[in-house]
């Protein structure tokens, strides 16, 4: 195993990687992954809790975007990505949130909805 272990190590070395700063990588997305894991088991946890609807779903969502924003910061290496990328994705979830609350404020007895 050891001579396997050596020569990924060798190879990695050949390619300009420290293989220290690769075990750091690995460690974290083990780490990213566990966390999934862990949303995971809590939001299969809380479909078992007796919510109101409503409540069950802003925290099953809430728990998503936690999940969602792991997958896209580690796994997808937004993490790390230029400032104008981070703006365009921030006015990406605006315009999101916005078309998501559109129907909730159209839905209040017809408040604003003028016929």
């Amino acid at each position: 195993m050891t001579s396997d272990h050596a020569a990924t190590s060798d190879h990695a070395a050949d390619l300009g990687h420290d293989p220290a700063d690769i075990d750091k990588h690995v460690r974290v997305y083990i780490t990213v992954f566990v966390a999934l894991l862990v949303l995971t088991l809590v939001t299969v946890a809380i479909s078992y809790l007796d919510l109101s609807v409503p409540i069950a779903v802003t925290v099953a969502l809430f728990v998503a975007t936690i999940k969602g924003g792991l997958v896209a910061g580690y796994f997808m290496h937004l993490i790390s990505e230029k400032k104008l990328i981070i703006a365009v994705l921030a006015l990406t979830v605006v315009f999101f949130v916005a078309l998501m609350a559109l129907p909730v404020m159209t839905q209040s007895n017809g408040y604003w909805i003028h016929e």
